[in-house]
């Protein structure tokens, strides 16, 4: 069957509802998974299940996804090694020496360490969950000290992690995105993600919002109740349990190893330094260039492989750190090889999601299930409210099931054929879809960042989501209503 019309619309569909009664993200993508092939399959049984296995594997016989994973495996290490060779402890101590709690200096100190918070979040860009537990236990002690509730400090943490990985590409985010990009056909999948930067209204708008809240002081609704209570010497409401911070913390400095925030800089240098390198490095090519074809560094940067890049960046900065650790007599041999397993196999489960969302991604283009939505939507539905449709969806998708992975691969596979149905300007609807996929990673209770963020601050979790989810809903309420805007306008 060549075109397969609205059945292409059960798989996406049944692990979206799966996803929202079950909260299992995994059991809904495999379950989606084999409907789609059960449907290609002509509903037998045993070939839907020989093509659903199939199906899964093949999502290794793409270079690019395949990249990726081994991507998400090497991060693992270079998390465990920071925290093993005292390089985040270091780092902790650094942190605490630039601010003062001096009685006399308490309120400059209020709003320098909510600053100091938001930029670490930021700048430790290689992932989100070590993001948000580094600001949660870095500033948590600091922000009890300066009677700042422990909800801000979750909020902090939340609003930097995700969000600003998103919009640094150089990470496991990026890498996932430019694969989901490749799978729909996108050429060049890393001038694909930058060129949907400028729309990605909403990541920008949290950090705008956020930088804003601690810069002029003005809280409000259940966070300026909080920031009251806390400034009246009550730590919690009545009946709020703070998340068990002990339970998901770091690992602990290695015995005999000194504390140095070197030792987490080096690595994370490396890897952002090399990246441009890497990107040149796969982008050039001596025929184009001879032909004229690529005559600007932007251009042989629009011709590099995203996935190849930062796989080289990131093996690049594993190897010399060990070199740096091995020297240093920081870790011997055998602890760089069992220390690298170790942080390898706690990226197991989101390793897995991506390659489950690689293989719902391949299974949608297959079905042709956003042609085939495109096709039934353009003659009833004006053009104009495709992006912000696109984005409230996401928003719905990821809310429900906690996960921005999950309904990236949905929702992109949907996103860029209805653009090119429907004469959408690509990068918005990219954009929209991203974005969207953030809200649920961001703020919704089931999220594991927000979760994390609240272990981290030791913060009540129904505190943290009831205090954030005003200001994730300004953002989302603005970037709603740019993108409908820009659907009547471009």
């Amino acid at each position: 069957m060549d075109n397969y019309g609205i059945l292409s619309l059960l798989p996406p569909i049944i692990a979206i509802f799966l996803a929202i009664r079950t909260k299992q993200v995994f059991i809904s993508l495999i379950t989606g998974i084999f409907i789609g092939w059960l449907i290609i399959g002509d509903w037998n049984l045993l070939k839907g299940f020989l093509l659903t296995i199939d199906g899964i594997v093949n999502v290794f016989s793409d270079v690019g996804n395949t990249r990726v994973v081994l991507f998400t495996f090497l991060v693992g290490s270079i998390i465990t090694f920071i925290q093993i060779s005292g390089g985040v402890a270091g780092f902790i101590n650094d942190v605490k020496k630039y601010i003062s709690t001096n009685d006399n200096e308490i309120q400059k100190s209020r709003k320098k360490v909510q600053l100091f918070a938001a930029l670490t979040g930021i700048i430790i860009f290689v992932e989100s969950n070590i993001s948000a537990l580094t600001v949660g236990t870095i500033f948590r002690p600091i922000f009890d000290k300066l009677k700042l509730s422990r909800e801000k400090l979750a909020y902090i943490a939340d609003s930097t992690s995700a969000p600003s990985k998103l919009l640094i590409p150089f990470n496991g985010w990026g890498a996932f995105i430019m694969g989901l990009l490749v799978t729909q056909g996108i050429d060049n999948p890393f001038m694909g993600l930058i060129s949907a930067m400028p729309y990605n209204f909403y990541p920008i708008l949290v950090i705008a919002v956020l930088f804003f809240l601690i810069i002029s002081g003005k809280d409000f609704g259940p966070m300026k109740s909080a920031e009251i209570r806390v400034r009246e010497g009550k730590m919690f409401d009545e009946g709020s349990r703070p998340m068990v911070s002990e339970e998901i913390t770091f690992i602990k400095t290695k015995k005999g190893v000194k504390a140095n925030s070197l030792n987490m800089f080096i690595p994370l240098f490396l890897m952002v330094v090399t990246m441009p390198f890497m990107l040149f490095y796969t982008g050039y090519n001596k025929e184009l260039i001879d032909s004229n074809l690529l005559n600007t560094f932007f251009s042989i940067i629009g011709n590099a492989s995203g996935s190849a890049s930062v796989l080289y960046s990131v093996l690049t900065a594993l190897i010399f750190s060990s070199f740096y650790y091995f020297i240093k007599k920081i870790m011997t041999v055998r602890e760089i090889i069992d220390y690298s397993i170790k942080g390898m196999s706690g990226m197991i489960s989101l390793a897995l999601l991506i390659m489950l969302a690689f293989a719902i991604g391949n299974l949608c283009n297959e079905l042709g299930t956003g042609l085939y939505v495109s096709n039934a939507l353009k003659d009833v539905l004006s053009p104009k409210l495709v992006p912000v449709l696109l984005f409230i969806t996401s928003c719905f998708i990821s809310f429900s099931t906690g996960t921005s992975w999950g309904t990236f691969a949905i929702m992109i596979a949907i996103a860029i054929p209805i653009s090119n149905e429907m004469g959408i300007n690509s990068s918005v609807a990219i954009a929209a879809a991203l974005g969207g996929g953030l809200f649920g990673d961001h703020c919704s209770p089931i999220s594991d960042t927000s979760v994390i963020s609240s272990m981290a601050s030791s913060s009540d979790h129904m505190d943290h989501v009831k205090t954030q989810l005003p200001y994730a809903l300004i953002s989302g309420t603005i970037t709603a209503l740019l993108y409908l805007i820009i659907g009547f306008t471009y």
